[in-house]
């Protein structure tokens, strides 16, 4: 894991869109993993997923931080930095 990157306040208090990739529950498609945007609560699909719809957020939006959206995984990637993170604090989220 790297040390804290400087993108960390644009972590907010969100709420996650959906149980499942937004963007796949919306064509009919499917996904491996999930992640959450920590900027606004998108939730997206993994880059093992047909679609990658999490990397297609940050690339549209510019949101640099997701957290594992999966049931026992706490990590948070930073897309701008290309890091892996521990983020203290941060509540555990999972899809349901």
């Amino acid at each position: 894991m790297s040390d804290p990157c400087e993108h960390l306040d644009q972590i907010n208090d969100v709420r996650p869109g959906a149980d499942g990739c937004e963007d796949c529950l919306a064509a009919g498609g499917r996904w491996v993993h999930l992640r959450l945007c920590l900027t606004c609560g998108h939730v997206g699909c993994c880059d093992s997923s047909p679609a990658r719809h999490a990397t297609a957020h940050f690339h549209a939006d510019g949101h640099p931080l997701v957290q594992s959206f999966e049931p026992g995984e706490d990590w948070v990637w930073c897309y701008a930095d290309e890091a892996l993170l521990r983020v203290p604090g941060l509540p555990a989220r999972a899809h349901g």
